[in-house]
């Protein structure tokens, strides 16, 4: 191993019965240096973070920490080397004070009972060594995303963690959140701690990192000098060929004749006063800063939260679903934003998740009919192309974009006539989001409708047929094709409602 390196991987292969998910990976990280790694959703990126930390033993290879060789990492010899990993999917404990978090699995101890005040002092000295202002006494289940995500942050500083491995770390954090932890992020890089991040996110590799390291199907591909290369060079080097358009083109499917749903002065879960109307064919983009009350009236629709009082219309008839259930029997479905915690069952088949909504159809006295289970299965797989070895393949294990294409499957399955997304592409790479993007104008061309929830301008401009903007909890802006402009969206996102007299 070179001395100029802290962390090196040498040609790691990873095999897992009937897939090889690593094939020659390398990579090497400097002290002080951030590292992006890149790749398409199931490119290994995962799977390669997880053989440093010890929770994936590599079939072959290397570790080199700090001039010591290792075939093998565990999670003691990765803590005693100065390896710490942030996951997308924090271990906090949220009943738990942010210094108790802080500690967890080894307090601070005076004789035999633990020293609270010892504890909440050293944290804050390690919140304010970071530039974050937490409440040490304050339970974590109170703190914003982004401050439990320092809490992790400063766990693993605290740990004497000399390479900080971040997993997506802005995947679920505000535009304001982000810019904090940049800040952080960079504090720790003038201290010298070594960095790898992943993220799908391009602006922010540009914008953060040294080195990019792009791998592909399990495979190293190539590394480049951050100032020297372009985002259409870094696309082509993910997903194995020229992507001449984000976009895909697709014809105007609406038909305005027919309105598929509509809402009249809808209140409830927050938002006051909302109405929109939907048409057969169309995808209505909904746009809006965090907090605008986008997914409120999403679940609102999908019967998940009460309607307080105006009309909800399907096909011209009103209804009033007062549950996910009743919405599902209508015709209605969510892909939510949180796909992980609410869109599947992690720990069941890709076979049951799609199937999941009409079990009831495909069962005579509370026994599954196998063929049509399997049929079914088989038929969205083929149709969502979804990549998996098999069936009874866990959505665990899944990649984030097929993920997605599960919980869109099932929802194919129900024969859903209007489909809200809410984030369709949060956490999902270039590649696998124009193929769902293409999934959706097949849905539109069918005669289905599409309400899209996004936080990204250029994709709601991209993909809507209109577009409206909520602010407070309220439309407060509609715009037609010919008028998409970002600095319209922004207006109309940031205007301040006044309250009804």
């Amino acid at each position: 191993m070179s001395e100029e390196y802290v962390l090196e991987l040498e040609h790691i292969r990873k095999e897992y019965p009937g897939v090889v998910a690593l094939k020659d990976v390398s990579l090497n990280l400097k002290k002080g240096e951030i590292l992006a790694l890149i790749g398409e959703n199931g490119a290994g990126k995962s799977t390669l973070i997880k053989t440093c930390s010890g929770a994936v033993i590599p079939t072959s290879g290397k570790i080199h920490v700090n001039g010591k060789a290792f075939d093998r990492m565990t999670p003691q010899l990765a803590a005693e080397n100065g390896i710490a990993i942030i996951y997308q999917e924090f271990n906090n404990v949220g009943e738990l004070s942010a210094a108790e978090n802080l500690f967890l699995g080894r307090p601070i101890r005076k004789g035999p009972v633990i020293d609270r005040r010892a504890m909440n002092r050293e944290a804050k000295k390690a919140f304010d060594e970071l530039g974050i202002s937490i409440d040490p006494t304050e339970l974590v289940k109170n703190l914003t995303v982004g401050y439990q995500q320092m809490i992790e942050i400063a766990k693993a500083i605290q740990q004497n963690a000399r390479v900080l491995i971040m997993d997506e770390p802005s995947a679920p954090l505000t535009s304001r959140e982000v810019e904090n932890m940049f800040k952080v992020v960079r504090k720790l890089q003038a201290d010298g701690v070594a960095i790898i991040y992943i993220s799908h996110r391009l602006e922010e590799i540009f914008e953060l990192s040294d080195r990019i390291e792009v791998i592909r199907d399990g495979e190293y591909i190539d590394t480049l000098i951050t100032k020297n290369a372009t985002e259409d060079e870094l696309i082509k080097l993910m997903v194995g060929r020229e992507m001449t358009q984000k976009y895909p083109e697709r014809p105007d499917y609406t038909d305005m004749s027919q309105t598929v749903l509509e809402l009249k002065h809808v209140y409830g879960n927050g938002d006051k006063d909302i109405s929109l109307s939907l048409h057969k064919g169309e995808v209505l983009g909904l746009g809006g800063l965090v907090g605008a009350g986008r997914t409120e009236i999403a679940e609102v629709i999908f019967g998940s939260a009460p309607k307080e009082k105006g009309q909800i219309l399907l096909n011209g008839k009103e209804i009033n679903p007062r549950s996910a259930h009743e919405a599902i029997g209508l015709g209605i479905a969510l892909v939510p934003e949180d796909r992980k915690r609410y869109g599947a069952l992690l720990g069941s088949s890709i076979k049951h998740n799609i199937n999941m909504p009409i079990y009831e159809r495909i069962s005579k006295f509370s026994v599954i009919h196998e063929k049509t289970e399997q049929a079914t299965a088989e038929k969205y797989q083929k149709e969502m192309a979804i990549k998996t070895p098999n069936l009874n393949q866990l959505v665990r294990n899944l990649s984030g974009g097929n993920q997605q294409k599960v919980i869109l499957g099932k929802w194919l399955a129900a024969d859903s006539q209007i489909i809200i997304f809410d984030e369709p592409t949060r956490g999902i790479d270039v590649g696998a989001k124009f193929e769902i993007y293409k999934l959706i104008n097949d849905l539109v061309k069918e005669g289905r409708s599409v309400l899209m929830i996004s936080s990204e301008m250029e994709e709601l401009m991209g993909m809507s047929d209109r577009i409206l903007i909520l602010s407070e909890g309220r439309v407060t802006g509609a715009l037609e094709k010919c008028e998409f402009n970002s600095e319209a969206i922004m207006a109309a996102a940031s205007k301040v409602v006044k309250e009804d007299a």
